[in-house]
């Protein structure tokens, strides 16, 4: 299944999987410039292209295969209701697609590197663990919506919104360390913005590629790591829950 949405999602293109890389570079590119124009402060020593593009990919991972898991039930609604199968391989048959096109855009980083000429330090040896982590919160959540998504179809119109929202609190065009070392907020308010799972990977990928100059909030990550956990378990649970009913009620 993972290989007939890669043959079909590019299908006819003129420039095919190039797609895959056009898509972040050209968040990268309005991300840097408003960064720049904005004054959003950056790691000294770190290309502010680099340190957005360090986001912006792990991001881009998560909303593709959020979105598409979250609605592959309902993609598949013809197959679902004729032939039985473990329903489980439906949204994992999308992510295995979002992945692919993540190792794909992965050349864009490589690119900026040799643009900029910067050498990433050992840590990044452990970018394949945050990878995991990323793509354990793409399965958890994307495997629960597509579930409620069969009984509840008013959640294809909640997951863009999510998508969206979730781009804006997430620390892409800025660090999370703002957020906790230099706003003025109520610890609480701290707390609550850590529940966001992405502040874990995003801040990972950039200590994996920028090293120490891009330092991870422990408290933040742990949560985030919990929080990474919790999904998944809810996901898988609730999915088996309910997928025997999924035929009747699609």
């Amino acid at each position: 299944m993972a290989w007939r949405d890669v043959l079909v999602r590019y299908k006819q293109a003129v420039i095919g999987i190039a797609w895959s890389v056009i898509k972040p570079l050209l968040t990268i590119i309005i991300f840097t410039i408003v960064g720049k124009l904005l004054h959003v402060a950056v790691p000294a020593g770190i290309p502010r292209a680099i340190f957005v593009c360090t986001a912006i990919l792990p991001w881009q991972y998560f909303s593709t295969a959020f979105s598409e898991s979250s609605n592959s039930l309902l993609a598949n609604s013809n197959l679902l209701t004729k032939v039985y199968f473990p329903r489980l391989i439906v949204p994992a048959s999308t992510i295995i697609v979002s992945l692919i096109d993540f190792l794909t855009s992965l050349g864009l980083l490589l690119l900026f590197m040799i643009y900029y000429k910067f050498i990433p330090g050992w840590n990044i040896i452990l970018l394949p663990l945050f990878l995991i982590q990323a793509t354990m919160i793409s399965m958890g959540a994307g495997i629960l919506i597509s579930a409620l998504n069969v009984k509840y179809r008013d959640f294809k119109f909640i997951v863009p919104f999510i998508v969206q929202f979730g781009l804006y609190i997430s620390p892409v065009a800025f660090s999370s360390s703002y957020i906790y070392q230099n706003l003025q907020i109520p610890q609480f308010v701290k707390f609550i913005y850590s529940l966001n799972p992405l502040i874990g990977v995003i801040d990972g990928f950039r200590w994996c590629i920028l090293g120490g100059e891009s330092n991870i909030y422990l408290p933040g990550f742990l949560l985030s790591i919990g929080f990474c956990f919790l999904l998944m378990f809810l996901g898988i649970w609730y999915f088996r829950h309910v997928e025997r009913s999924f035929a009747d009620v699609i």
